[in-house]
Order: structure tokens, then sequence, then C-alpha cells
């Protein structure tokens, strides 16, 4: 599974906003993380290479987007939603576990009898 860090994940949702795919928004932080330069010929060439078409307004509005954001104080900078922890299990949970590996009281023989009443 793809692990998205928190200040990166508001980073992406400030992009969406601007309504662009996320092809577009992962093929920019791409370049950003390899240090590549964010230009069209770039973007273009990793929509191409994941299989989807490239619209070049899209591309052009991104370049254009992205021009005077410095991408790396904005993942810094980006707001930060905080899920709360999940609750911590209580003590009766432990019983009911317990009770439910009980095995039922029906036998082996019971259960072949009742077989035997399907295959006559």
């Amino acid at each position: 599974m793809f692990f998205v860090s928190k200040n990166l994940h508001s980073f992406i949702l400030w992009l969406l906003q601007i309504s662009f795919t996320m092809e577009y928004v992962y093929a920019a932080l791409l370049l950003h993380k390899e240090k590549k330069e964010i230009n069209e010929a770039n973007i273009s060439s990793i929509i191409k290479a994941s299989g989807a078409t490239v619209n070049e307004a899209q591309v052009k509005a991104l370049i254009a987007a992205l021009a005077d954001v410095n991408i790396e104080e904005a993942i810094k900078a980006a707001p930060v939603a905080v899920a709360a922890p999940a609750a911590a299990p209580s003590g009766g949970a432990k019983e009911d576990k317990k009770e439910a590996e009980v095995p039922s009281a029906k036998t082996e023989e019971q259960a072949m009898e009742g077989l035997s009443a399907l295959f006559g």
C-alpha cells in the first residue's frame, strides 16, 4: 500500500481544489521528488507513461498554477488533519472471544446423522 505523509496529503488536496486530476498532481510531485524541472514536456511525458491521455490545457494550467509555488514550503505549511485515535477494546471483548471459542455441544455422531439424512 502506498503511504502518503499528512503534509503531502494536505498539499495534494490543496492542488485538487484547483481542479486538476490526480495524474497531473502526482506527475508534478514525482518530478519535484526526483528534483527534475516541472515543465510541460516532463508532465506530459509522465502522463503518457501512465497510459492516460494528455490534456494540454490541464498541463499548461498546472504549470501556471505552480509557477510561483515553492512546493517544499507548501508541503511543510499545508494544514494537517489529525484523526481521532481508535477506541481501546474493553475487557468485556476478551471474555466474548473466549465464549466464542467454546466448541458446540453437537458431537461428531450427531453431525453424521444429519448428513445421512441428506443421502437417504
